[in-house]
């Protein structure tokens, strides 16, 4: 079992890049990935650099729109949207056939943005903003960024969870007349709330990681946490609800090790895998749920395959195209089962760079 890369397209994103996400919601629009950037603003001549001023210095940003041509491999950049710095993006499914996909973010100045993507005119249209917090809505100076979020189908609504800077958890629901808005929020950590999901089979249970080290579960009913998980030995970054095996969790944190746990028992976990420079994002491919890309920050972007027959993780291959903070990485939908073809992009931090790339999937097992 191994995986092999060959880099296609190397592109300059001019800000930081953070995230990249494909959509994979249905195959009509499954060429379409979407980038986002992260840039603090140049400090006016005679400022001098401290934790203060960071904090009070305007973070910028892009969402860049892409279309890519498996067969031809051409890449071409559609669209170019000026933003609040974007942490995290999530494609999320059409409202009808009558219209596209749905594209949230979360952003450095507390809010969630969503946009529609118009197949016809190849661009992304700005449905909605919410900000998370009061502070956010006034453009306080305490204001949290909003770290990450996640998604899942509730009936005729789509229910949103996104973590911050502050250790908060908010519940969210967006309507299909487009109205978003906060069922909830909760503090649930002592530091940054890196990330956060939903358990992809129990629809009110929401998983949290944060710098505390902590690992929680939530109850999305109640707000109350359901168990609290000690394991990891630096902040908990990146969350996989398994889509295709029950109970099964897996987590990425600073300290570097992809851990794989069973809900049903916490104390231990199945498998775990070093996996080098602290883990930021964990990928499914839509077509083999159990070959995992992860973005390892300081380090590569690995190609993982989990086996639940041998609670193995087995890293099959390293992508070390990027010199800078490996942050974003997302699969293509699409996987030819002849030779194992499939693509995905990347990106990384300092260096600003996107990387679009072919890899080949050698006999990896299905489950």
């Amino acid at each position: 079992m191994f995986a092999m890369f060959k880099t296609l397209h190397s592109v300059d994103t001019e800000y930081s890049a953070d995230s990249v996400e494909w959509c994979a919601q249905d195959d009509q629009h499954a060429e379409y990935f979407a980038c986002g950037t992260y840039q603090l603003v140049q400090l006016e001549q005679g400022e001098e650099e401290d934790d203060e001023t960071t904090k009070k210095r305007p973070r910028k940003g892009r969402v860049y729109l892409y279309h890519f041509e498996t067969g031809s491999g051409a890449l071409e950049r559609l669209q170019n949207i000026e933003t609040a710095a974007i942490l995290d993006m999530k494609w999320l499914p059409a409202w009808s056939s009558d219209s596209g996909p749905l594209l949230a973010t979360a952003n450095a100045l507390g809010e969630v943005e969503i946009y529609e993507l118009l197949a016809d005119e190849k661009q992304l249209q700005k449905r909605t903003c919410l900000a998370l917090t009061a502070a956010a809505a006034t453009a306080a100076a305490e204001a949290p960024l909003a770290l990450a979020l996640d998604w899942q189908r509730d009936g005729d609504a789509v229910q949103l969870v996104v973590s911050d800077s502050k250790g908060n958890i908010s519940h969210l629901r967006y309507t299909a007349q487009g109205e978003l808005s906060v069922v909830g929020t909760w503090n649930a950590h002592g530091f940054e709330a890196w990330t956060c999901t939903f358990d992809r089979w129990t629809p009110q249970r929401v998983y949290s990681g944060g710098d505390d080290c902590l690992l929680l579960a939530h109850d999305l009913r109640t707000e109350q946490r359901v168990w609290t998980n000690r394991a990891h030995q630096a902040g908990v970054t990146c969350l996989l609800s398994h889509p295709q095996h029950e109970h099964h969790l897996l987590t990425g944190s600073y300290d570097e090790q992809l851990r794989l746990f069973d809900t049903r028992a916490m104390k231990r976990t199945l498998a775990e895998v070093n996996l080098g420079g602290g883990i930021w994002r964990l990928k499914p491919h839509p077509k083999r749920l159990d070959v995992i890309l992860a973005a390892c920050m300081y380090t590569n972007f690995s190609v993982v395959q989990l086996d639940l027959k041998d609670s193995a993780l087995t890293l099959l291959g390293t992508y070390e195209e990027h010199s800078s903070i490996c942050y974003g990485a997302d699969w293509h939908p699409s996987l030819s089962e002849d030779d194992g073809l499939t693509h995905m992009a990347t990106c990384s931090f300092y260096d600003h760079k996107m990387c679009v790339s072919s890899v080949h999937l050698g006999c990896v097992k299905s489950e």
